[in-house]
């Protein structure tokens, strides 16, 4: 069974980080939330108070097969200045292992000098923090082991995007069906 490990930080995207985590687990992929706050509660950008499944510091990244980053503001931020989060993002991208994110979270990639080379999207006003990316203003782009989406209003989309990648077309037409999508 495929792994993804989501990773959840005071000033995150609510719906970004949950959408997609709830797509992935109805899609039949395992998912650990991950708190990089030092304590397992944190706060979103709309002050929904949200329990991560264990800290940075409690989890274990060995299985993961995918690392998702949510946006939001100040969350991206907090993401970005997570040593031990950018390590992982590197070593995981040296290994061709799948990378996602979201919203003004793609800077956290671009930033690290991961999307060099790839076409990628993110929410209007982060472009030039897409460093060595081709922009797209497409909702869900994936470029080879990066997929990334604009924002919150396709966050359903890159869920669906990430089953696909990691379980298969069959499983991910079959949830969108199953969630009532427009495209089935």
């Amino acid at each position: 069974m495929s792994k993804v490990s989501a990773f959840m930080a005071d000033g995150m995207e609510e719906v970004e980080c949950l959408a997609v985590v709830d797509m992935l687990r109805r899609g039949g992929i395992e998912v650990q939330t991950v708190s990089v706050m030092g304590r397992r509660q944190v706060v979103g950008s709309h002050q929904i108070e949200i329990g991560a499944d264990r800290t940075f510091e409690e989890a274990d990244f060995a299985d993961s097969e995918l690392l998702f980053l949510p946006g939001g503001v100040p969350g991206t931020p907090n993401l970005a200045a997570h040593e031990g989060l950018c390590g992982l993002l590197r070593e995981f991208a040296s290994k061709g292992k799948r990378l996602a994110a979201i919203c003004a979270a793609p800077s956290v990639l671009g930033g690290l000098g991961l999307l060099e080379g790839k076409t990628a999207t993110c929410y209007p006003g982060w472009e030039d923090q897409l460093a060595g990316a081709v922009y797209t203003r497409q909702g869900v782009i994936t470029d080879g082991n990066v997929t990334t989406a604009r924002g919150v209003g396709f966050a359903i989309d890159l869920g669906i995007e990430l089953v696909r990648l990691l379980a298969g077309e069959e499983k991910a037409a079959a949830l969108k069906e199953s969630i009532q999508h427009p495209d089935c």
